[in-house]
């Protein structure tokens, strides 16, 4: 009897330390990704500055392709007029 109660106890530390080694490797798993998230999350910010940048760029970009039009406009009405 105490043959078989040792057996099946040697049997559950077994499991126990299966299941402890399991939960470390989750446990390093977790960490790489937890890595991988912060690189998301940097590039992710580093993206939308530059998208900022990118916005106000363009509308100056605009702001200067309608004044050129305007001068435009002008020297041809300041040629016409000659």
């Amino acid at each position: 009897m105490e043959k078989e109660i040792l057996e099946i106890l040697k049997s559950i530390q077994l499991d126990i330390k299966g299941l402890k080694d399991e939960v470390k490797d989750l446990k390093e798993g977790q960490k790489i990704i937890e890595k991988k998230l912060d690189g998301v999350v940097e590039q992710t910010a580093e993206l939308l500055e530059f998208r900022t940048t990118v916005k106000t760029k363009l509308d100056e970009l605009k702001e200067v392709e309608e004044v050129t039009k305007v001068n435009c406009y002008d020297i041809a009405k300041l040629k016409a007029v000659k």
